[in-house]
């Protein structure tokens, strides 16, 4: 066996395999396009000092340092990368004094990238502020938190802010296919098999750096293995021990997909909080979309538990908001708290199924004339046609309620909602029948 002296000790696969130009860049097509602002940064003849300056907000692993570098490199310009984790105040003054010399006596113009921009202070984040009003950097910042939150507005208003999204299943599959060829990757010294690079793509969850990561440490893991001639295959065993996890047979197109949600929509359906959650760590585990997730809770809460629990479509919304607003990996936990409260609380499908057959008697006919009563009374002539004629105005009863018909002729005494001894429909269902019997129509 011999070791892995091709992957030791170099710059890690992911900056290596860095795009030097745009055109080697994954994914964020929609940020690409003839005559962006990135393109026209990258521009080479369009070195002028007032390029406007852009803040990239996007999850990890999706490409905001590589667009950074890949402008700097095709456009020409003076590049200066800082880290707001390390930098302060006297770093960001001495890169501006810098850069108007650079202007002044080089008409050079001086791109500075600060990454983790929303770590920086207020105070910090002032200093940034005389450079980009009066053009002496193109500031191209990057953040992975809202900067509706954490950069300051004066910053904000004098930058664009681009959205960068996940990058696709294919174009995970690009970064590694080329980082495999690739003289800066591994240069051909291994080839993936289709099980380990779908394994890759499914761990990678739409991060970049995440998937070269994993492939770097599984071919060095293949490497470690194989005998002196032998061609070296990168197996789905060797991505498992060298992420050190148990891969999950998931394709998020095919049967374990619709086959998992399934049994997690049933679980919680049924009350049984464990099996939910271990459902949940499965499509989690397998990088499944936590909005997809997050929308079959809302539609949970809607369907299975309804009025029972009107606080349960309350939580489950509050969820997907927070997996938006946070992402993943910390979006999990408000996913779980949905999950078990949405498990553990009363059910009750009426008001699914109250609709449901309203549809269906509407989709048959079931539907009459508004009653004359209940027509719009308010523009010109409808008071002659005799429309809110005989209305009866709730609020003048001390109830609340008064005798008065609102359903169509056709389907008077027709019921949809029926709640069940349920939770907090335990309440509405002899509230409901008190209501029906006073508006007259039991």
């Amino acid at each position: 066996m011999t070791s892995a002296p091709l992957l030791s000790g170099q710059t890690p696969l992911a900056v290596r395999m860095r795009p030097v130009s745009l055109d080697e860049v994954a994914g964020q097509q929609h940020l690409l396009r003839a005559g962006s602002p990135i393109v026209a940064l990258a521009d080479p003849d369009a070195k002028a000092p007032g390029a406007v300056s852009i803040i990239l907000w996007g999850p990890p692993g999706t490409g905001k340092t590589t667009l950074a570098q890949a402008i700097a490199r095709s456009s020409g310009r003076r590049f200066v990368e800082l880290s707001a984790i390390t930098a302060g105040v006297k770093d960001v003054r001495e890169v501006m004094q810098e850069a108007i010399t650079q202007r002044d006596l080089y008409g050079q113009t001086t791109i500075l990238f600060l990454d983790e921009i929303h770590r920086f202070t207020k105070a910090q984040q002032d200093a940034l502020l005389p450079g980009v009003e009066n053009g002496w950097v193109i500031l191209i910042a990057a953040t992975t938190e809202n900067p509706s939150f954490s950069v300051i507005s004066p910053l904000l208003s004098r930058s664009l802010l681009l959205t960068l999204k996940p990058l696709t299943d294919d174009d995970i599959g690009v970064l590694l296919d080329r980082a495999v060829e690739d003289a800066r990757g591994l240069a051909g010294a291994v080839s993936v098999s289709d099980d380990a690079r779908a394994a890759l793509i499914r761990l990678a969850s739409g991060d970049g750096r995440r998937a070269l990561t994993g492939l770097e440490a599984a071919a060095a893991v293949a490497l470690s293995k194989h005998e002196e001639g032998e061609e070296v295959v990168v197996t789905d065993e060797d991505v498992a021990q060298a992420v050190d996890r148990a891969l999950l047979r998931y394709d998020r197109q095919g049967d374990e997909h619709y086959d998992v949600i399934s049994a997690f929509i049933k679980s919680i359906r049924g009350s049984d909080a464990d099996a939910a959650v271990h459902y949940l760590a499965r499509m989690i585990e397998a990088g499944e979309d936590p909005r997809f997730i997050a929308r079959r809770l809302v539609i949970s809460a809607a369907e299975d538990i309804g009025l029972a629990d009107p606080q349960a479509l309350t939580i489950a919304t509050a969820a997907a908001d927070a997996v938006a607003f946070i992402g993943m990996p910390e979006g999990r936990i408000p996913l779980a708290e949905a999950t078990i409260y949405l498990a553990t609380t009363a059910k009750s499908n009426a008001a699914y199924a109250a609709i449901n057959q309203a549809i269906a008697d509407v989709r048959a006919g079931g539907f009459g004339r508004v009653p004359i009563h209940l027509r719009d009374a308010h523009y010109a002539g409808a008071k002659r046609l005799g429309h809110g004629k005989g209305y009866r105005y709730p609020h003048d009863s001390d109830a609340g309620i008064l005798p008065q018909q609102y359903l169509p002729d056709e389907l008077v005494g027709r019921r949809y909602y029926e709640p069940k001894n349920l939770g907090a429909e335990r309440d509405i269902a002899p509230r409901l029948e008190r209501i029906r019997r006073i508006l007259g129509d039991r």
